[in-house]
């Protein structure tokens, strides 16, 4: 399942995508979490395919609790379910069922890491119905945890099936892909690196004219899906972010406010891209927010 490694096309999406990942240094995915499960968390990885798709899942929850809150975990661009492992753990001793989540796309002949991997809403809403049959899941308490372009899909998908979402945490997400991609709301200096960037994401989407490239890269925008959000949202955004700038998240939580949403932004003085995984300090402040958010909407004390 994917691609050669070796093309230069793949070469220049796995640039593009540790440029958008702000990798200066190698993210620590266990910073302020669990690098052991607790004795009582069981785990499972599942892939599930839903043509053209291909789920990968990694899942992990206490064992002999009743019907418990989900929490599904999607991962910064370019990483895998995998990478989550010790979020689910975390997540998993808080008295969650804990999934995280990513997507194959079938394109030429085999399935593919994309950035557009889906293309229909029944696809953005394809891993609430796996998470409605996981054991000890309760259906009715789902919140949603993304970084970076994880916290894109959560916010689409909490736009998408608005019924079946109670809690949002998206951390420094991309929330309007046609501005951003001018990079006019970068530093000078960073502006010329959007054109490979907007080059790559002109060739993943697949769009056989410019009129389908952009109105892919608004569906592919939480501002302009904010109007059928109905959980409340907590935007989590460093305020030192160069690769998603703040504004990203200052302009969704301003256009949530307006239409009477339930929305909090939390700004992390000193924040970069992807910081809970490579500043400690910050790591826990902004996961300590995340649990408080994730325990008032979702009360998994009462599982």
């Amino acid at each position: 399942m994917g691609s050669n490694p070796t093309t230069p096309t793949t070469m220049l999406i796995l640039l593009a995508a540790a440029w958008i990942a702000g990798c200066s240094s190698t993210p620590d995915h266990y910073l302020v979490h669990p690098r052991e499960p607790a004795p009582d968390v069981v785990m499972w990885e599942e892939n599930f395919v839903r043509d053209p798709l291909v789920i990968h899942v990694r899942g992990a929850r206490c064992e002999n609790r009743g019907r418990s809150p989900v929490v599904i975990v999607h991962p910064e661009g370019g990483k895998t379910a995998d990478e989550m492992q010790g979020i689910l753990w975390d997540l998993a001793a808080r008295g969650y069922v804990a999934i995280a989540a990513d997507y194959w796309r079938f394109i030429d002949g085999a399935y593919r890491r994309n950035t557009f991997a889906w293309r229909s809403e029944a696809e953005s809403t394809a891993i609430l119905d796996i998470a409605r049959e996981l054991p000890g899941a309760d259906p009715d308490r789902v919140g949603l945890l993304g970084f970076s372009l994880g916290g894109v899909y959560s916010l689409l998908i909490a736009a998408h099936a608005p019924e079946r979402v109670q809690a949002v945490v998206a951390y420094y997400p991309v929330t309007d892909f046609p501005s951003w991609l001018t990079g006019m709301r970068s530093e000078p200096w960073m502006r010329p690196a959007f054109f490979p960037i907007r080059w790559w994401f002109r060739r993943e989407s697949g769009a056989r004219s410019d009129a389908e490239y952009e109105r892919m890269l608004r569906a592919a925008s939480p501002y302009y899906a904010a109007d059928a959000i109905a959980a409340p949202v907590l935007l989590v955004h460093g305020d030192r972010d160069t690769s998603a700038p703040i504004e990203e998240s200052e302009r969704m939580a301003e256009r949530l406010r307006m239409l009477n949403k339930p929305v909090r932004l939390l700004v992390v003085p000193g924040g970069r891209h992807i910081f809970n995984f490579r500043q400690p300090r910050e790591a826990a402040f902004a996961w300590a927010a995340t649990v408080e958010w994730l325990e008032r909407y979702l009360h998994p004390s009462s599982s």
